[in-house]
């Protein structure tokens, strides 16, 4: 059971009497600094003086099942760049960015303009990236001798709940992975619905082995298409108990379609956070609750604005362990992230730490040590550096999707990374979600078959006779 270091009822209260519009007209300084440690460490700016600044570009090896899937979609979240802030008073923080995914990548400038700055003058700067902004929290933090979660607001819980996650996968892959996560103590598992998979026998096959507690959100990314379409699918995985959150099922925009699917579903609809606006949301009942990440001025608002239409939701903060650390802290001060928060650095095969997150019973500690209360593993980060790559990484890659009747599409890397899923966005790209479909990546052998069939599925999802 979560435990509440306060009362719970009684912060849920004060957040839900703040008006929409004021909340929106509040600035983050106000609200915040002036009740936090950064506002009294603030009276001693020789010491939260920004002396130095140093980064280092990581390739993370993905473990073998996520490997598999990541590969296939998304080879370029293997590369992350962690940062070291020292202030003056000798503190140094640590941060990460996943370089071709999180939501602010540092740049050189950026930098350039934080050295000799008071960190608690800017860190809350989400335009500094999410690496030199988590780091520079934490440093403050250290200075200061407090956890993080200090600078952020009032704690209101000592734990939160972490949900395990892995892109789409066959549904033998999939079980595989909610077994590993259920061993460590995890009792939810994220993924990605998606027509190029059964997602019928993967929540089957969890279904054989686990207990019902164990809970799997799909994340659908707009592809079911239409309430029509959607809500019978739903409501034939709502009959799986494993089944609970179903993030995106049809686009955010069609708020009509979405209120109708919460209405006739069991499970729970998510929506990120901002389309439609909160207060549409609050009027029409169209989604159960947010996802919400970035920066911590805007990770901030959007929270507090989500409590104050009382909306319950999971922290998106992708990385590897640093991130997942960092996610920790917000867990802490924010009274509606209830649900598992999502990090991915389930993925790697190093998490970057020096002790890794545990969770027990779906959740993990919020750490009580100053800062975010882990530390780089500095040897280890030496062996995996790389030089920062020019560009996100693009290998080739080729998919071979099959159908029980003999059906066969394939699909080809174009340069852009959503290349298989925008297509299924719009009806009549592929094939609507069926039983017994699978997908398959094809090696590149060098063979004068394989670069055709790339050639060809470059243009789009390609159906070929074989």
């Amino acid at each position: 059971m979560r435990h509440q270091t306060f009362a719970y009822q009684q912060s849920r209260r004060r957040f839900l009497q703040r008006s929409f519009a004021a909340l929106a007209a509040v600035s983050l300084p106000a609200v915040y600094d002036a009740t936090s440690y950064a506002a009294r460490i603030g009276r001693r700016p020789s010491q939260l003086k920004i002396v130095d600044i140093k980064r280092k570009t990581v390739r993370v090896e993905y473990r073998e099942i996520p490997r598999r899937a990541m590969d296939r979609e998304l080879p370029h979240w293997r590369y992350a760049e962690l940062f070291q802030v020292e202030l003056l008073s000798g503190a140094v923080g640590i941060g990460e960015t996943l370089l071709y995914y999180t939501w602010g990548a540092t740049q050189d400038d950026d930098v350039e303009r934080a050295i000799g700055r008071n960190a608690a003058d800017i860190m809350w700067d989400d335009s500094l990236g999410a690496g030199l902004q988590m780091a520079l929290f934490e440093a403050v933090a250290k200075t200061g001798g407090v956890p993080v979660h200090r600078l952020l607001g009032h704690q209101v819980y000592d734990t939160t709940p972490l949900s395990w996650w892995n892109i789409d996968t066959p549904p033998e892959d999939l079980l595989a992975e909610c077994i590993e996560a259920h061993s460590l103590g995890y009792t939810a598992y994220k993924t990605k619905g998606r027509p190029w998979y059964d997602v019928w026998k993967q929540v089957e096959l969890v279904g054989e082995k686990l207990d019902p507690s164990f809970k799997v959100d799909m994340d659908f990314n707009d592809t079911l298409l239409t309430a029509e379409q959607g809500i019978p699918i739903l409501k034939e995985l709502d009959e799986y108990p494993q089944c609970d959150i179903y993030e995106s099922p049809i686009p955010q925009g069609d708020i009509a379609g979405n209120a109708r699917i919460v209405k006739e579903i069991r499970g729970k609809v998510a929506m990120h956070y901002g389309t439609p606006s909160p207060s549409d949301v609050a009027k029409s009942n169209c989604c159960d609750g947010f996802v919400i990440g970035g920066g911590a001025s805007r990770l901030m608002k959007q929270a507090h604005t989500a409590a104050s239409i009382d909306r319950p939701f999971w922290l998106q903060l992708v990385g590897t362990g640093v991130t997942a650390a960092w996610s920790l802290q917000f867990g802490a001060v924010l009274t509606h992230a209830t649900w598992p928060a999502v990090n991915c650095h389930q993925l790697y095969m190093y998490n970057t730490l020096t002790d890794p997150i545990r969770v027990r019973e779906g959740f993990a500690a919020v750490p009580t040590s100053e800062g975010i209360g882990y530390e780089i593993d500095w040897n280890l980060a030496e062996k995996m550096q790389v030089d920062k790559p020019e560009s996100r990484p693009e290998p080739k890659r080729l998919l071979r999707t099959t159908w029980p009747d003999g059906r066969v599409m394939y699909t080809a890397s174009n340069g852009t990374v959503n290349w298989m899923l925008n297509p299924a966005r719009k009806p009549g790209n592929m094939p609507y979600f069926e039983r017994g479909v699978d997908t398959r990546q094809l090696p590149d052998d060098g063979s004068a078959r394989w670069t055709e069939l790339y050639n060809l599925a470059q243009k789009g999802p390609t159906m070929v006779k074989e």
